[in-house]
């Protein structure tokens, strides 16, 4: 996992209310779908046949935490690094270990949907996996610390919903997954993402080199700055997820500026691309169904959104892992499984800004 900051720093997970959770967790990857005008029935159906689609409500039953009363949403949002297909030529050494969780956020809207939250999950962090049915149909027994990514190695997206079930209290009510080569396809049809680097980066894992100053990224450039983690901060996961936090909120802004229903190609380029590179769940397998979710959480200003990292410290067993902190998480849960604002207590360290490698734009 690499070196941790000291144990006080290691607490502070990244708190922000100015970060616009809205397009960091879901709206940047599906809002480019939203198709106006006549005659768009037939894209529709087009697009919609793009999206692959699981059925998470049949492989789970009934075995799962009571849904949150009222209008609340639950969703886990993964980026998957499958090595299937095309997703290969983004591999490395451990290319034939098999898909995991390369990032996870769980998104809770609140009932009025006027107020959001994302928790991003450090991919390292030792949490407890309930049994879980592999693709041969075997079943993989549950395991008390396995690492969090692990769960979507055993059993796929059914798995990394039943394990963050089980370590939230929370239901999710959708699933969204998007992979390596549908992230690099969407960013080069975008033309690109402008990012400035406080610092130089160099990933010889990634065959990543930038200067510090600013840069437009293509596909797989961007692809491996989000993925990079031993040449950033303090070459943990946590530094990571900073890092890929910044540059979704870029490649939010920027989709955010195109005026792209002035320009129907392009429009549908962008969804075709971004239909293309998702997973749901069945009940959002549509472009209808997405574009009614986005409708949905369109009001959600910056002053409205929240966006922090699971509080970890280092495992005590094991130094190269990290594990939820009891009493924080505890909290942070508990308040969204209430619909309710998290704590300042759950979030040592709020407000702190000691800068990053990337900068992004409000």
């Amino acid at each position: 996992m690499g070196p941790l900051p000291d144990g006080e720093r290691a607490a502070r997970p990244r708190r922000s209310g100015r970060a616009r959770l809205l397009r960091t967790a879901v709206i940047a990857l599906i809002a480019v779908v939203v198709l106006t005008g006549a005659g768009a029935g037939a894209l529709y159906l087009k697009l919609d046949g793009n999206i692959t689609h699981i059925d998470i409500d049949a492989a789970l039953g009934r075995d799962r935490p009571a849904d949150t009363p009222g209008d609340s949403l639950d969703i886990l949002v993964l980026g998957s690094d499958s090595r299937s297909g095309g997703n290969g030529d983004y591999g490395g050494p451990d290319a034939e270990e098999g898909a995991r969780a390369d990032t996870a956020m769980v998104v809770h809207v609140n009932e009025a949907h006027d107020a959001a939250t994302v928790v991003s999950i450090p991919r390292d962090t030792l949490v407890p996996r309930p049994a879980c049915e592999r693709a041969d149909g075997s079943t993989a027994p549950a395991e008390r610390r396995a690492m969090f990514n692990e769960s979507y190695t055993v059993g796929g997206p059914v798995c990394a919903v039943k394990t963050v079930e089980k370590l939230t209290g929370l239901r999710m009510d959708h699933y969204v997954e998007v992979d390596f080569q549908g992230f690099a396809e969407l960013i080069d049809t975008l033309g690109g993402v402008e990012i400035t680097t406080t610092e130089p980066i160099e990933d010889e894992d990634s065959h990543l080199s930038l200067p510090a100053g600013t840069h437009t990224l293509d596909g797989e450039q961007s692809l491996a700055l989000v993925r990079t983690r031993k040449a950033i901060g303090d070459g943990s996961d946590l530094s990571r997820i900073e890092v890929q936090q910044a540059f979704v909120k870029a490649l939010a802004a920027q989709v955010g500026s195109l005026g792209l229903t002035t320009n129907p190609k392009r429009l549908y380029d962008l969804a075709d691309a971004a239909t293309s590179a998702l997973t749901t769940d069945s009940d959002l397998a549509s472009v209808s169904e997405l574009t009614g979710l986005a409708r949905s959480l369109g009001g959600l200003g910056p002053g409205d959104l929240d966006m922090i990292t699971l509080p970890v410290a280092r495992d005590g067993a094991d130094p190269n892992r990290v594990a939820p902190r009891e009493r924080e998480s505890r909290q942070l849960w508990t308040a969204l499984r209430n619909d309710e604002p998290v704590p300042d207590s759950a979030v040592p360290g709020a407000g702190d800004k000691d800068g990053g490698t990337l900068v992004a734009e409000e």
